[in-house]
């Protein structure tokens, strides 16, 4: 989910000088406005690549819809846990996010191409009472094309989808089925791939094509 209550997390230390930095958007409030709308259709509409919505700035290491995102939904009150934390500084200036001290204390995570990162299970599944608790992964892919065939339905599908995502780490899927069963509980993820989106919310039934578990 893409709202949560604060809890404590690190600060980070911003780098000397500030212009170093990467910029942040060109029209903060319209862009932001822009980026939300496009993560809530994305979740709204899972299982389909959707435009970001924006022209993102250019930052090191992050795909654009990556960018648009963090820009758009964090602030000092959304603990961030980066898999590769080399952007960091430029969030927390543009945004006053902080950083999270472990993945089970993040309100959303960062998982960039070819960084590792824990199990789903590492990360804040929220309780039943307070599910919006949770934390929501921002997960960077190589391609919509390529991976092993998923078969997915459920709400916000008007028939069965089948993804074929390359860049997930092994055994992603079997953890998505056992973050599915612990609805209303689980964490929710959106793919990113260039300047794209897709939405995944914890909601979704995922299984293997060629197993034909549906």
């Amino acid at each position: 989910m893409v709202s949560h209550d604060s809890q404590p997390a690190a600060a980070i230390a911003l780098p000397r000088p500030l212009s170093q930095l990467p910029l942040g958007f060109a029209d903060a409030a319209a862009d932001a406005q822009a980026s939300f709308r496009a993560a809530l259709q994305a979740l709204s509409m899972p299982g389909l690549p959707l435009p970001c919505g924006v022209a993102a700035p250019t930052v090191p290491g992050l795909m654009p819809a990556t960018v648009a995102l963090l820009l758009a939904l964090m602030d000092h009150e959304t603990p961030v846990w980066w898999a590769a934390p080399g952007a960091a500084p430029w969030l927390q200036f543009h945004t006053g996010a902080p950083q999270a001290a472990s993945p089970a204390q993040a309100h959303f995570a960062v998982c960039q191409l070819g960084a590792s990162w824990p199990a789903l299970e590492a990360f804040c599944p929220g309780t039943d009472a307070s599910p919006e608790r949770s934390t929501t992964l921002l997960v960077e892919l190589a391609s919509w094309q390529g991976g092993t065939p998923q078969r997915c339905h459920g709400p916000g599908f008007r028939e069965p989808r089948s993804l074929c995502l390359s860049g997930l780490p092994p055994g992603f899927w079997v953890q998505w089925q056992d973050n599915h069963a612990r609805f209303p509980s689980g964490v929710d993820v959106i793919f990113i791939c260039g300047d794209q989106l897709m939405g995944l919310p914890r909601t979704t039934v995922v299984g293997n094509v060629a197993q034909g578990v549906s």
